[in-house]
C-alpha cells in the first residue's frame, strides 16, 4: 500500500516540467562523473594532443574516444561528446587561470548561485586574496545582481567573515563558494518594484531573526551558568537520553550549548524548508561542536545528526557539489554512531530495549550515500545504499490508522509515530509504551525541578552566612551537594570568604577534559557504564507557562496577566491574590499593574533611561522567546519524520539509477 502511494506521487511529480528538468540534470551529472573516473583510468589528459590542438580547439581524436565511452556506457554518442568537450573547456579553464593566479596572484572563486535563478548557476569569479569578506560580498553581489546585505557567502563549509580578509580565512585559488539568499523568491521578481521592496524588507526581518538566534542562545547559555529559580526564569540545561541533568566540564558547557541551540534552530528551519536560513544555523553548531573534546563528541549521537543535517541541506539546496567533504561528513556519522550505538545497535539494545526509532537515521544516512555514490558516478554503490533505505522505508512505515487510534487514546502523532516505530508496529505494546514514557518523564522532571530548588536554597542559605555566591556554588559542588558538608568546607577553606563573583572563574579553555574527567562529572547515564548516547535540552519553560496556569486555575485571562504583571510572574502571590479578592486585582494593585506596563513619565532623562532599558529587556525576551518556540517538547524529535521526503527520493533516485543504460541512446 505504502509504496504503490509513493510511486504515484513519483509518477505525478515526473510529468511535471521540473522534475523533467531535475532527471537530466541528475544524470547529466552521472554522465560527468563516470567520463571524469574512465579519463583518470585511461590518464587521458583532454586539454593536450591530440584532443586540443596549438589554438585550443578541439582536436579530431575526441570524436573517437567519445565512441569509445558511449559504447561503455550504452548512452547517446552526441551527448558524451558534448559533456566531454565541456570538461576539455573546463580544465583549460582552469590551466590557464593557474597560469594567471601564478604570475598575477589573482585567484579564480567558482560562484555556486541559488537554484532559483534562470542564469547558469556555476560562475567563475576573479579576486585578489587580500580583499576582506565585506568587499567579496560586494562583489558578488554587484556581478550577479544581488542585494548585497541580503546574501551571505559560504566557503569550505564556514561562513565568510565579512571583517577578515579572504587569505585569512584560508580562501584559495579555485575555491567553491556558494550564495544563499536569505529569502528565496519564486519568479523573477526584479521587474516589479513593489514586489523588490517586499524581499528586501523580508530578507532584513530574516536578518534581525538571525541575530536574535544568536542573542537568545547567549542569554539562555548564561542562565544555565547561573543559579536561577526554577519556578520563575525558563532556562536551558543538558539532559542525557532518559531526560535527567548532567554536568559538562565548564570548559565544554557554553560551546556544547551553543552547538545544540544552532542545531536545533537550524532543524526548526528545515521543517519549515527554509533551508537557505538553515544552513547558516547548521554551519554556527558544528563550529561550536568542534570546539568541544573528541572524547563527547564520539560518545555522543548529537555530532552525528548533525553531519546529516547538513549534507541533507546541501542537498535540498541542489549544492551537493559545493559539499566537497559530503562522503567525509557521512563517514564521520556513520562512524560516530557505531561508537555511540554499538555495533549492530547492541549498546542502543542494552540501554532502550530497542532500535526502532534511531533506524530513522540510518535511513537518511543510506540515502544520502546513495544519492552522493550516484552523483560521484558509483551506479552500482549507490543502487545498494538507495535499496538499504527503501528495505527500511518500508519497515519503517507507519500505518495513519494506527496513528489514528493511538491519537483517539489521547496521544500527539509524533508520540504515536515513534511509539510504534519502537514496538514494531504494535499497536497496544505503543499505548503501553508511550504511557509510561510519559510517566517516567514526570517523574524525573519534578526531580530535577527539586534538585535545582534545593541547590538555590542551599546557596541562599551559605550567602546569608556571608559567602559570596560564587564561594557557595563551589564548596557546593566539592560536596555533591550537601549543605552541611558544604560548610564544613568553607570553615575549613577560610581563602574562600575572597572568592569574588565578579572576578573570572579559573578554568583553562584550551585543556581538553578526558573522557574519565565527565564521567566523574555528569549523572550516571546508563546501567553499564555511564557513557553518554545522547544529549538533549531539559528545558524549564516556567515563565511561558505562568500564564496558562492561572487560566487553567478559572480566572479571567486579563486579571491573569495584570496579577502576574504585578508580582513579577510569582504564580502562587499571583494565585492566593487572585482568590482572596474573587478573581480580580484589588483597585490599588489595578493602578500598580497599569504604572508597570507603561513608562513612568518623570524627568526627560529618566524616562529616555527607563525606556532604552525597557526596550533591551524586552529585545531580549523576544529573542529568548524565539529560542524557546524552537525547542522541541519532545526530547527525541530529532527521531520524528513522517517520512513522505524520503520516500520520494528514494523512488525518484532508484529510478535514475534503474534507468541509466538506456537513459540517450534513444536521442
Amino acid at each position: 500500500m505504502k509504496i504503490n502511494g509513493g510511486r504515484s506521487r513519483i509518477r505525478a511529480l515526473g510529468g511535471s516540467r521540473l522534475a523533467r528538468l531535475w532527471r537530466r540534470m541528475a544524470q547529466k551529472k552521472y554522465l560527468q562523473s563516470k567520463l571524469t573516473q574512465f579519463l583518470r583510468e585511461d590518464k587521458i589528459q583532454l586539454w593536450k594532443p591530440p584532443y586540443t590542438d596549438e589554438n585550443k580547439e578541439v582536436g579530431l581524436a575526441l570524436k573517437d574516444l567519445a565512441k569509445k565511452y558511449s559504447d561503455k556506457l550504452e548512452c547517446c554518442e552526441n551527448e558524451v561528446e558534448k559533456i566531454m568537450d565541456e570538461i576539455r573547456c573546463k580544465a583549460i579553464e582552469r590551466g590557464t587561470g593557474n597560469e594567471h593566479y601564478k604570475t598575477t596572484g589573482i585567484a579564480t572563486i567558482e560562484v555556486f548561485l541559488p537554484a532559483r535563478l534562470k542564469k547558469d548557476r556555476k560562475n567563475l569569479l576573479e579576486t585578489h586574496l587580500h580583499i576582506t569578506g565585506r568587499e567579496l560580498r560586494s562583489k558578488i553581489a554587484e556581478t550577479f545582481g544581488f542585494q548585497e546585505n541580503y546574501i551571505k557567502i559560504v566557503i569550505n563549509k564556514k561562513q565568510l567573515q565579512l571583517g577578515e580578509t579572504l587569505k585569512e580565512q584560508g580562501v584559495t585559488h579555485n575555491v567553491k563558494a556558494m550564495v544563499l539568499e536569505l529569502k528565496q523568491s519564486e519568479e523573477d521578481v526584479r521587474k516589479n518594484v513593489q514586489v523588490e521592496e517586499e524581499k528586501r524588507n523580508e530578507a532584513k526581518l530574516e536578518e534581525k531573526r538571525i541575530q536574535r538566534t544568536k542573542r537568545g542562545l547567549e542569554i539562555l547559555a548564561e542562565r544555565a551558568e547561573m543559579v536561577v529559580d526554577p519556578e520563575a526564569t525558563p532556562y536551558l540545561d543538558i539532559a542525557n537520553q532518559t531526560g535527567r541533568s548532567i554536568r559538562i566540564p565548564p570548559s565544554e558547557r557554553k560551546a556544547l550549548m551553543l552547538a545544540m541551540g544552532y542545531h536545533e534552530k537550524g532543524r526548526a528551519f528545515l521543517k519549515r524548508k527554509e533551508y537557505g536560513i538553515a544552513l547558516p544555523c547548521l554551519l554556527d553548531a558544528d563550529k561550536y561542536f568542534c570546539e568541544c573534546c573528541t572524547e563527547l563528541l564520539d560518545t555522543v549521537d548529537n555530532y552525528a545528526v548533525l553531519q546529516l543535517d547538513i549534507v541533507w541541506c546541501y542537498f535540498r539546496l541542489g549544492q551537493l557539489e559545493c559539499l566537497d567533504d559530503a562522503e567525509k561528513k557521512l563517514k564521520l556519522a556513520q562512524e560516530c554512531f557505531r561508537k555511540c550505538y554499538g555495533e549492530n545497535h547492541q549498546r542502543l539494545l542494552h540501554i532502550k530495549g530497542n532500535c526502532g526509532k534511531e533506524k530513522v537515521l540510518f535511513l537518511r544516512l543510506y540515502l544520502l550515500q546513495g544519492i552522493r555514490n550516484y552523483h560521484s558516478g558509483n551506479g552500482e554503490e549507490a543502487y545498494e545504499y538507495l535499496n538499504k533505505a527503501r528495505q527500511l522505508f518500508k519497515e519503517l512505515y507507519t500505518d495513519p490508522s494506527k496513528v489514528h487510534n493511538l491519537m483517539q487514546l489521547g496521544f500527539s502523532a509524533q508520540e504515536a509515530r515513534l511509539g510504534l516505530r519502537a514496538c514494531d508496529g504494535n499497536v497496544d505494546h505503543a499505548a503501553v509504551h508511550i504511557a509510561n514514557r510519559r510517566e517516567e518523564l514526570d517523574q524525573i522532571k519534578k526531580e530535577e525541578r527539586e534538585k535545582k530548588k534545593r541547590r538555590l536554597e542551599n546557596i541562599n542559605h551559605l550567602k546569608g552566612m556571608g559567602y559570596s555566591m560564587r564561594a557557595a556554588r563551589q564548596a557546593l559542588h566539592q560536596a555533591s551537594g550537601n549543605l552541611e558538608e558544604a560548610q564544613k568546607i568553607l570553615l575549613h577553606n577560610p581563602q574562600m570568604w575572597w572568592l569574588n563573583d565578579s572576578a573570572p572563574e579559573s578554568n583553562n579553555r584550551q585543556q581538553s577534559p578526558s573522557q574519565e574527567k565527565i564521567d566523574q562529572d555528569q549523572t550516571p547515564l546508563a546501567p553499564h557504564g555511564g557513557r553518554i548516547r545522547s544529549v538533549r535540552w531539559a528545558l524549564c519553560r516556567a515563565a511561558s507557562s505562568l500564564f496558562p496556569q492561572l487560566v487553567y486555575m478559572g480566572f479571567d485571562e486579563v486579571a491573569a496577566k495584570a496579577a502576574l504583571r504585578v508580582f513579577r510572574d510569582n504564580v502562587q502571590l499571583a494565585a492566593q491574590t487572585l482568590v482572596h479578592n474573587e478573581g480580580r486585582l484589588p483597585p490599588d494593585l489595578q493602578l500598580s499593574a497599569e504604572d508597570s506596563s507603561s513608562t513612568p513619565s518623570t524627568s526627560p532623562s529618566d524616562s529616555a533611561g527607563t525606556s532604552s532599558a525597557s526596550t533591551d529587556e524586552d529585545m531580549e525576551t523576544e529573542a529568548v522567546n524565539e529560542i524557546l518556540e524552537d525547542i522541541p517538547e519532545h526530547e527525541e524529535d530529532y527521531l520524528d519524520s513522517t517520512l513522505e521526503d524520503e520516500e520520494i527520493i528514494i523512488a525518484e533516485y532508484l529510478s535514475y539509477v534503474e534507468n541509466i543504460k538506456s537513459a540517450a541512446k534513444k536521442n
